[in-house]
């Protein structure tokens, strides 16, 4: 199975393992009447056992990307975790409901990663590969 051209994957570093069943969703930025900044809704996942989402997307180039219209281009996007229900289903609290990540893609031929480390109280994010 190939993975699609933006992933994820969610570790929660304060039991140090992965975090299934985070919803994420990717969204993509337009400017809007008035010059208002717009997020649109592009894709959506759950992270699988291991805290990942490898096909919110269909893979580049395909059919099925090409009849969704779920083409990858150049431009900002963002990707919202909403952890708050993890943290819920394990008795914990969190101060962070969602995690919003703002990138620009700037080779849509390249693959995007991004990791997010998250605890009930902190989050960290990077490019991954």
């Amino acid at each position: 199975m190939s993975k699609g051209p933006i992933t994820c994957h969610v570790l929660d570093v304060s039991l140090g393992r992965p975090a299934e069943g985070v919803e994420v969703n990717i969204q993509t930025y337009h400017k809007g009447q008035r010059n208002v900044d717009i997020f649109s809704p592009f894709a959506h996942g759950v992270t699988d056992a291991d805290g990942r989402c490898l096909n919110m997307l269909p893979p580049r180039g395909s059919d099925e990307a090409r009849l969704q219209n779920k083409q990858v281009v150049v431009g900002t996007y963002k990707i919202v975790f909403k952890p708050k229900e993890y943290f819920e289903k394990t008795g914990r609290k969190c101060f962070y409901p969602w995690v919003e990540i703002t990138f620009e893609i700037e080779n849509p031929e390249e693959h995007y990663h991004i990791p997010l480390l998250i605890s009930p109280y902190s989050f960290t994010t990077y490019r991954g590969s």
